[in-house]
């Protein structure tokens, strides 16, 4: 493929606002509206903290439940099965509600939705702590709807609002996304202690999901008078014309670098959601004692926080990002050989490189998301497309591995089926990392 190409922008061109046409009335939004979210956009710190702070909620609802799951099915007098559901229920969820994440921003704008999901969350959390088993469960399917929503919605909005800084910006939100999962998988026993029960340790997470989505009022209540985000709320600087977003939009399903991506992002989901439900029983299945376990799974989330700040700033710095694709499943690979070889000797390091990797691959994930993508709208679409996918493959990988590792007596036989799926991310990567963009002409 030659170096440069003078018939498509660079993938993080810089985007400026153009006049849009309303789908409904057909008229361009009033210039005060112009002028007021112009002037929001003008103090980009603002947009920020927003972001960092729906980042902080993606996981953390999910991951302080781990900790506390025996209680939950003892309170609730559910069999070991059941209380997987607890775990299983929000990703079978946030596969089913991405795609619709796409069509509500284009009909209510992305800050709205933002907003609306963020209050989806924080009613989510409360009603797991409900008596009647049904809310726990009610509830589990509401905060893996929120969830989607903002893991599909992230993308497009940074590569909307910072065209210039997307890698960086999609680093900060996957680490802080993360960062949001290690406090509250820490936290979840020492808040359950403090607040005399699981119930005071899981609803201690709807104060965050409460104080973002005040955060985002603001931008809400301007989106609401102005043009629907969901449709390109930018356009190339180039762009003379005005255009009805997505009247010209790649259809996905039918672009191989779209699939590819697609992929990837489900391979290291399932990666990653096979070892927040396993890596501690793996260990302890070994001879280890259930609190080192406990602290060594802490410790592998913990640094995944290094891959998913250091790799989407190198790829945005990176024409192809095929070196890092490779790089990220060779670093998780390690450490699942090392399971296999020593998994209490090295125990440690082998955290440490799937920590590394796993949070490599996801920030990769998420650039790639942006980086293949013309428009903002296109990269709301994929993020949709990926993620559904994503996590539906997600939650089937924790079920099958343990149903593998149930009928073969051992972890040998499901650890090496992860190391087949590195193999295959790294064949996903080679195509989802190549110099080109959804639609563009080869």
């Amino acid at each position: 493929m030659p170096a440069t190409r003078s018939d498509s922008p660079p993938a993080e061109a810089v985007l400026v606002e153009a006049p849009l046409i309303d789908a409904e009335e057909d008229l361009a939004p009033a210039p005060p509206v112009v002028a007021a979210r112009r002037r929001l956009r003008a103090h980009p710190a603002l947009v920020m903290v927003g972001i960092v702070l729906a980042s902080l909620n993606m996981r953390a609802a999910l991951a302080g439940v781990s900790p506390v799951l025996s209680e939950i099915g003892d309170t609730f007098h559910l069999t070991a099965t059941a209380s997987s559901l607890v775990t299983t229920i929000p990703l079978i969820f946030m596969g089913l509600a991405s795609p619709l994440a796409p069509r509500l921003a284009k009909r209510w704008g992305t800050e709205t939705v933002l907003f609306g999901a963020l209050v989806l969350l924080c009613g989510g959390i409360l009603l797991r702590i409900a008596p009647p088993v049904v809310t726990l469960f009610g509830g589990c399917a509401l905060v893996g709807i929120a969830i989607a929503l903002l893991n599909v919605l992230m993308p497009g909005l940074i590569k909307r609002d910072f065209p210039e800084r997307a890698a960086g910006m999609t680093a900060l939100y996957s680490t802080a996304m993360i960062l949001g999962a290690t406090v509250s998988a820490a936290s979840a026993v020492p808040l359950e202690n403090a607040l005399g029960g699981w119930q005071g340790s899981l609803a201690s997470w709807a104060l965050l999901a409460a104080f973002a989505a005040v955060v985002w009022i603001p931008q809400a209540v301007i989106a609401r008078r102005g043009t629907h985000h969901g449709e390109a709320a930018a356009a190339p600087a180039h762009a003379s014309q005005p255009h009805a977003p997505g009247a010209d939009a790649p259809k996905l399903s039918r672009s191989p670098i779209a699939w590819q991506v697609t992929l990837f992002m489900g391979s290291q989901s399932l990666i990653a959601y096979v070892f927040i439900a396993w890596l501690p029983t793996i260990l302890t299945d070994h001879g280890m004692a259930k609190g080192t376990a406990g602290l060594v799974f802490a410790f592998s989330t913990l640094v995944q926080m290094i891959g998913s700040f250091v790799v989407p700033l190198l790829a945005g710095r990176m024409r192809s990002q095929r070196p890092l694709a490779c790089m990220v499943a060779a670093l998780m690979a390690s450490g699942i050989t090392g399971l296999l070889i020593a998994p209490v000797a090295g125990a440690w390091l082998w955290a440490a490189l799937i920590g590394v990797g796993q949070g490599g691959a996801l920030g990769l994930a998420l650039t790639m998301m942006v980086l293949r993508s013309k428009d903002a709208h296109t990269a709301a679409r994929l993020s949709g497309m990926a993620q559904t996918w994503g996590y539906l493959l997600a939650a089937a990988g924790p079920l099958v591995l343990g149903a593998v590792r149930q009928a073969t007596g051992g972890w040998t036989l499901p650890l090496a089926l992860l190391l087949g799926v590195c193999v295959g991310l790294v064949l996903l990567g080679l195509g989802a990392g190549r110099d080109r963009r959804i639609g563009e002409a080869v």
